[in-house]
């Protein structure tokens, strides 16, 4: 059964036969003491054309045919009526369908490339994004290659060398190699952790949890790793900041990622900086640094997977620290930008919602709201 638009098509061509070349064959009939027969086969020819570029081939072959019958019975001496005195007029009606069926032909296989060569320009564009994949799957299968490989070696040598029946280790070599493979054990959930929450994300995956937090209480947690591993962050979040709408755990790996990258970059003596502060129906949490900072034109790029700063840093992960945390953020409700520190460095910006005010406030379209109960109408 044809397509749709080659039924559209083809209802497009039989419509202009039934309905033009009567009407054509009208004013050609007023001429035909004038016209001679060539000229209205030349005639009937255009419109045949015209059809066939309006409709399609089978409506063109129709219209070669009616054609004929048209100028044969009304064009052609003797007029009305099919007989065909001059022999030569035959063989030009003959030639004519034949030239009308090829030119026809012709006609519609170049509208069928022309289409086909639009239907290709618009898959290619649709297309982009997952070239765009490719890219990205060639990132990360290069990241990939050093960055899970090289904890996961690390962990499998000191657990080896601990096994080793030929090596008496002392208690303090032993607390070594126990630690060394924590540490890369432990970067290497984080780094798959980030893998799978960034799959979620792109997936539209992720389960979120919003509700009234303390931004104060979620800096201290997303900070409390750092002072373990004696990295010094400054905390300037005043007491009295209201409440914002946020999915708390969600919101400590936003901001521990965001200190990752800050303190990557921070010159000695000079540790990041979390501030908080009030604006308007929102809060908007700082994390500051004074590094070397990013130029404007490329601090969108700085957001996108699999990108290192400088891209020459082959030792501190995938690169999905700022696209996670941007990520988690939208899912959140918020947004996360970069801005330029005074005086040097960037400055990452969380802005969230503000929570509604009461101790029984639930954020529209959280879970909680879902699963809680009707009010009791009134007796």
């Amino acid at each position: 059964m044809p397509s749709a638009p080659v039924r559209r098509s083809r209802a497009t061509g039989l419509g202009l036969t039934v309905v033009g070349l009567p009407l054509l064959t009208a004013v050609l009939g007023t001429f035909r003491n004038t016209f001679t027969l060539p000229s209205d086969l030349l005639i009937f020819l255009l419109a045949v054309l015209a059809i066939a570029l309006m409709g399609d081939l089978a409506s063109a072959l129709v219209a070669a045919v009616a054609a004929v019958v048209l100028i044969a019975y009304y064009l052609t001496p003797p007029f009305d009526t099919f007989d065909v005195a001059d022999p030569d007029h035959v063989v030009a009606l003959i030639v004519f369908v034949a030239v009308a069926a090829v030119t026809s032909s012709l006609v519609n296989v170049i509208t069928r490339r022309t289409e086909q060569a639009r239907r290709l320009g618009e898959v290619a564009a649709l297309a982009a994004p997952a070239l765009e994949a490719d890219r990205t799957r060639t990132a990360l299968m290069r990241a990939v290659s050093h960055d899970l490989r090289s904890p996961l070696a690390s962990a499998k040598a000191a657990v080896e060398g601990l096994q080793s029946p030929d090596v008496s280790w002392s208690d303090e070599e032993r607390h070594e190699l126990l630690a060394t493979a924590k540490t890369s054990l432990d970067r290497l959930t984080s780094l798959v952790e980030n893998l799978l929450d960034m799959s979620r994300l792109q997936a539209g995956a992720l389960s979120v949890f919003p509700r009234a937090v303390a931004v104060e209480d979620v800096v201290a947690h997303a900070v409390r790793e750092f002072d373990a591993d004696g990295i010094r962050v400054e905390i300037e979040v005043p007491d009295d900041l209201p409440e914002v709408t946020a999915d708390p755990p969600l919101l400590e790996r936003v901001l521990a990622n965001l200190v990752t990258n800050a303190s990557r970059f921070s010159p000695p003596g000079m540790p990041p900086t979390v501030t908080a502060a009030a604006d308007g129906d929102a809060v908007t949490i700082r994390v500051i640094d004074h590094g070397p900072g990013v130029p404007a034109a490329q601090r969108d790029e700085i957001f996108e997977p699999f990108q290192r700063r400088g891209d020459t840093d082959n030792t501190t992960g995938l690169g999905l620290g700022l696209a996670l945390a941007r990520g988690l953020t939208t899912a959140m409700g918020g947004t996360l930008s970069a801005e330029e520190t005074p005086g040097g460095g960037l400055t990452m910006a969380v802005r969230l919602a503000a929570a509604a005010e009461g101790p029984d406030a639930v954020p529209p379209g959280s879970r909680e709201q879902a699963a809680s109960p009707p009010p009791e109408e009134a007796s």
